[in-house]
Order: C-alpha cells, then sequence, then structure tokens
C-alpha cells in the first residue's frame, strides 16, 4: 500500500496514478478485492467461536466489506476510471532529470524527484540526576 502511495505522489501523469489505482481496485486480484476476502474469513471464523459478542463482530464486519469497502471501491474506481480517460501531465509536476537549467538557479519546488532528506537536530545532552558542586 506504501508503494501504491509513493507512485501516485511521483505520478507526474493521469495515466500512472490510473495504473496505481488499478492495483488497488482491480475486481479480482485488486488489493480491495483482497482486503474483502479478510473481512468476510474474519467474519466467518467468528461465527464459529461461541461468544455472545460474536455474532455482533461478524456481522459488523460483514457490513464492513459489504457496505463502507463497497463505497471506498466504487469512488476509486470512478476516479481511476476518470483519470484514465484524461490523458494529460499533472500541470504541477514534471519528471525530474536531477539537472538544475542554465535559467534556474535550484531545482523547482514542483519537481517529482523526491526531497531532500531532512536532518533532525541532534538531542540536548541529558542532565545530570544531581546538581554538582
Amino acid at each position: 500500500m506504501a508503494h501504491l502511495a509513493e507512485r501516485i505522489r511521483e505520478a507526474v501523469t493521469t495515466e500512472e496514478a490510473a495504473d496505481a489505482l488499478t492495483e488497488l481496485t482491480a475486481a479480482h486480484d485488486g488489493i480491495l478485492a483482497a482486503l474483502q476476502e479478510v473481512l468476510t474469513a474474519t467474519a466467518d471464523f467468528h461465527d464459529g467461536l461461541g461468544e455472545a459478542s460474536d455474532p455482533y463482530t461478524a456481522r459488523r464486519l460483514r457490513y464492513l466489506a459489504d457496505e463502507h469497502l463497497r463505497v471506498i471501491h466504487s469512488d476509486l474506481t470512478l476516479t481511476r476510471n476518470t483519470l484514465a480517460d484524461r490523458h494529460v501531465p499533472h500541470p504541477g509536476r514534471s519528471t525530474c532529470t536531477e539537472e538544475v537549467p542554465a535559467a534556474e538557479r535550484e531545482r523547482s519546488a514542483v519537481c517529482a524527484c523526491p526531497p531532500p532528506p531532512r536532518t533532525v537536530p541532534a538531542p540536548p545532552p541529558p542532565v545530570g540526576a544531581g546538581m554538582r558542586r
């Protein structure tokens, strides 16, 4: 999932974003279809456990799989199809060559390259337990 998010963050065209969403929304082997299978299997497992709360848990899991996940899948599929039909580059992103044109002083802020790593300031040295004399 993190890889798909990264692909969408780096996408410079609608086709690239749509391709990443295809892996998520594919009807038979997509990630959301697999998640629905996991929720249903977990609900089936709870059906036979025998505790008083187990039928409720099973119904809740089926509800999540059948209702909430269906809405998410439907919306993402529509978004994916809309992006796939557009065939345009993202106006705020471009493929980064990591080269700075002569007219620019530094790489553009809209470059698709990942930003340079942030440096975290070093923590202050630990304070001693007591005062020294």
